[in-house]
């Protein structure tokens, strides 16, 4: 694929088939969902799931950080290094794949849906629906993939343990975070399991999420975050990035090193993969896109795991000189990949990692950014959507005590959603069940490996002084 057509989503791998209604073909029983998941609990107990036991194939985090810094920008490199040096949080943001590692060597239901891949706490945050409101999801979704759930799930309560203790939390509220998060997942989705279908499809994706976790301690912290999101847009950014040309129009300002000009030809390959990029958009949508022009095209730096990936801002103006900002980001094949067949998943081949990206995001997200898309710039894959789109985030580091519970209900309920359009949710909540033993077990799970990170950290902070890596800090 090369980004030139616009499909439409591949059925979700492991899907039920429709049944048939009588006069076509006869309705074939089916087995209760509820009791099949009730029944792994026989080969895989709840219990089980407390359990990390590292191999001696496990790479230190030096040799960990290297490799997956391959194909990369090698000059920003560093960069990256030096953001993941600033604390365990933010190694933990970096190393998906050094935890897939480690997962794929932990129990698993063998239950598979469209996981996250990436789904550590600073991952959900707030963004624009088409019609100006603010939707509250899951946000980034490189690493998507057909996966285990608990994959997300673990990592969601890991991460948890460490933003709390780098908020200055103490070991049992950092717990009750983990624990609470897997408690709101398991409850969650037994919720969605109760609920009529069409319901559950589109259920707990905006403020009413709040009232559903009794996420009330969050309400202020959410309020601010929903003001600054709502002035983050593609015509605030411009202002303050973009400057009046000799031609009348409108060219961005370079703001080193994050933001900074291009070749004149590099901007050209990126602005001319616009047009396969809007054939992969719904019909609908292509003569919004059609009534801008392209301005401009400049390189811009994005977060922690991603830098170092080919990245670019593309500034079009309509009729009355209004922006829109599109981000035309490289899409690399995700970090999990090589783990899922350690774990006993099956992945078929991925024809194009940008097309992987934006299926992915769509499966698990209720409302996905209406210009989302993928294209093909210069042999290398891309996502396409729109850049501060009303985009709002929590930092997960920086919340008191009394709202970490709270952020950690949310995210847990948020997640259960995401997974329940690719899953039956009658089968994860058959298998989760009603007591808190599974609850228990993730945060066991948690906190050990929220010791395993912070001791990855001390040993790529060692890497630094001893030059085994290089990083460069204070961007």
């Amino acid at each position: 694929m090369d980004g030139s057509g616009g499909e439409t989503a591949d059925p979700v791998e492991g899907a039920r088939r429709l049944p048939r209604v009588h006069g076509f073909a006869p309705w074939p029983p089916q087995d209760s969902p509820k009791a099949e998941g009730k029944a792994l609990r026989a080969s895989v107990p709840r219990s089980a799931h407390g359990a990390l036991d590292l191999d001696a194939d496990r790479p230190d985090a030096v040799s960990a950080v290297t490799g997956s810094n391959a194909g990369r920008i090698a000059a920003l490199t560093p960069l990256r290094v030096g953001r993941m040096a600033a604390g365990p949080f933010a190694f933990l943001r970096g190393s998906a794949g050094l935890m897939a590692h480690d997962l794929a060597r932990t129990p698993m239901t063998g239950i598979g849906t469209q996981i996250c891949g990436d789904a550590h706490a600073a991952n959900f945050g707030l963004y624009g629906d088409a019609r100006g409101g603010l939707v509250i999801d899951l946000n980034d979704f490189d690493e998507t993939v057909h996966g285990p759930w608990e994959w997300d799930l673990k990592r969601l309560a890991a991460s948890l343990v460490l933003a709390g203790r780098e908020a200055g939390a103490d070991e049992d509220t950092c717990r009750a975070a983990a624990r609470d998060a897997a408690g709101a997942y398991r409850r969650t989705m037994r919720l969605l399991a109760r609920l009529p279908v069409l319901e559950a499809w589109n259920a707990i994706a905006d403020e009413e999420l709040v009232s559903h976790t009794d996420a009330h301690d969050l309400l202020g912290t959410l309020q601010r975050v929903s003001e600054k999101a709502r002035a983050n847009t593609s015509g605030r950014f411009a202002a303050k990035s973009t400057e009046a040309g000799a031609d009348g129009g409108r060219r961005f300002v370079p703001a080193p090193p994050v933001l900074r000009r291009i070749p004149d030809a590099e901007a050209a390959a990126v602005a001319a993969a616009l047009g396969p990029y809007v054939d992969t958009l719904g019909e609908d949508r292509r003569p919004l896109l059609a009534r801008y022009a392209v301005h401009d095209v400049a390189f811009r730096v994005v977060g922690t795991g991603s830098v170092g990936t080919r990245s670019y801002v593309v500034l079009l103006l309509d009729h009355r000189g209004e922006p829109l900002v599109l981000q035309v980001k490289e899409a690399r094949p995700s970090a999990l990949l090589p783990h899922l067949a350690t774990a006993g998943f099956a992945t078929p081949p991925v024809a194009h990692e940008g097309r992987r990206v934006v299926l992915g995001q769509r499966r698990m997200q209720v409302v996905s950014d209406i210009l989302l898309g993928w294209t093909t710039v210069d042999g290398r894959p891309y996502q396409v959507r729109q850049f501060r789109n009303r985009k709002g985030s929590v930092d997960p580091t920086a919340l008191a005590t009394d709202q970490l519970d709270d952020y950690a209900r949310m995210t847990g309920a948020l997640l259960a959603r995401a997974h329940s359009h690719s899953a039956d949710p009658r089968l994860i909540a058959g298998y989760c069940g009603k007591n808190d033993e599974l609850d228990e077990a993730i945060t066991t799970f948690a906190t050990a490996y929220a010791d395993r990170t912070e001791a990855d950290h001390a040993d790529l902070l060692r890497g630094i002084r001893e030059g085994r890596i290089a990083a460069e800090t204070g961007v």
